[in-house]
C-alpha cells in the first residue's frame, strides 16, 4: 500500500507528456449528445426487461415534479 505513491506520480508523469506530445487534454466531460448515445441501448433494454413506459412515464414526471417543471 506504501508504494502507489510513486506509480501514481509516474502514470501522472506520463499523462502530461502524452497531453504536451499531441497537444490535447482532456476535461473529463463528454458531450451530451455523446452521453446519450451512450446511455439509450441499456436505457432502452431496462425498458423493455422491467416493465415498460408506463414506469419510465411516471418517474420522468416525478422527477420533472421534483426540479419544479
Amino acid at each position: 500500500m506504501a508504494d502507489t505513491a510513486p506509480r501514481t506520480m509516474i502514470r501522472t508523469q506520463g499523462r502530461k507528456a502524452y497531453t504536451a506530445a499531441f497537444g490535447s487534454s482532456r476535461s473529463g466531460r463528454r458531450h451530451p449528445l455523446v452521453a446519450t448515445a451512450m446511455v439509450l441501448p441499456l436505457a432502452t433494454l431496462l425498458v423493455v426487461i422491467f416493465g415498460g413506459w408506463e414506469a419510465v412515464v411516471t418517474q420522468a414526471s416525478s422527477v420533472g415534479v421534483m426540479l419544479g417543471r
